[in-house]
């Protein structure tokens, strides 16, 4: 079987201001640099309300439709931003990561591959912000749990960026473990050592400012993997961010696309050891064009590699 990449035009109408670094650009490079790949593809479904209210409120759904603007944009905060496409869009992002799961744990799929946005980690409960309107990763981890009976799903992170709403929708759920690795300091300010969850069920790796490749690999075997392995989950979540890439400009952490395709080779490695190599990967940050489409491809190929 193939890896599935699964995607939607939709997901190109998520229109932002001239100068956004979230733009329809990411995503055009990213299939660009996918499309030689052999891969199942697949037509990226409209979540239901259901799936959104299994990690958002009503509430918070029902208030982006009245914000949702018939022409021109409306701004949520500093950096998000909606246009007429944009719930289809992020609607569209959720739905990819409930079909990745569907498809994953039923045996479609070794493994499958998001490739949407708006990104999703940083949408909180009832709060869209950092370019992101649903919790994409956190929605597969719940999905897998509560649809299809699993007992432990782990979410790893590792965009430059700390994935503060993948945490908080997660931080009470026991049967989920949020591994993440940031840069600190740096926008959102959180993933502090110290944030550890409800359950015990969360683990910070704040990485410096221009620590580089050695020291992300570093972190993850000495810290990551052994509580992977000691969490034993059935299936593994990506929160797939390439923005640590040394040519982003939004961030310093250095990594080269090397260091992505090492981190997603180890990930499906333990996924193989722990839970018959079952991986989901949602698209997250990364805003070097190239630097973006180069790395989405290493860690694709990683996941092929995988499935084979």
């Amino acid at each position: 079987m193939k890896t599935a990449l699964i995607t939607h035009a939709d997901c190109l109408r998520h229109i932002t201001p001239q100068g956004h670094p979230e733009r329809v650009a990411r995503l055009e490079h990213v299939l660009h640099a996918l499309e030689p790949l052999d891969l199942n593809r697949v037509t990226a479904p409209l979540a239901s309300d259901d799936d959104i209210l299994r990690i958002h409120p009503a509430s918070y759904l029902a208030g982006l439709r009245d914000a949702l603007p018939a022409s021109g944009f409306h701004q949520i905060d500093p950096d998000t931003w909606l246009s007429p496409g944009s719930l289809d869009a992020a609607l569209r992002g959720a739905g990819a990561a409930v079909r990745a799961v569907d498809m994953v744990l039923g045996g479609e799929a070794p493994n499958a591959f998001a490739a949407v946005r708006p990104p999703g980690h940083h949408a909180e409960s009832a709060t869209a912000m950092g370019f992101c309107l649903f919790g994409n990763a956190a929605l597969a981890a719940k999905h897998a749990l509560d649809h299809h009976g699993l007992d432990r799903v782990a979410v790893v992170d590792f965009d430059v960026h700390h994935g503060n709403g993948t945490q908080d929708l997660l931080w009470d759920e026991p049967r989920a473990l949020f591994v993440t690795s940031q840069q600190m300091p740096l926008w959102p300010g959180s993933g502090h050592p110290g944030e550890t969850g409800g359950h015990d069920n969360v683990l910070n790796m704040p990485l410096s400012p221009c620590s580089g490749g050695d020291a992300m690999r570093q972190v993850y075997r000495t810290l990551a993997f052994p509580r992977l392995r000691a969490f034993a989950p059935e299936l593994i979540v990506i929160s797939a961010g390439f923005d640590a890439h040394q040519d982003d400009p939004l961030a310093g952490l250095n990594w080269s696309i090397g260091d992505f395709a090492w981190l997603t080779a180890e990930l499906c490695a333990l996924a193989a050891e722990l839970c018959e190599g079952r991986v989901v990967s949602t698209l997250e940050g990364g805003y070097d064009l190239e630097a973006l489409s180069a790395s989405t491809r290493a860690h694709v190929q990683e996941l092929m590699k995988a499935a084979t």
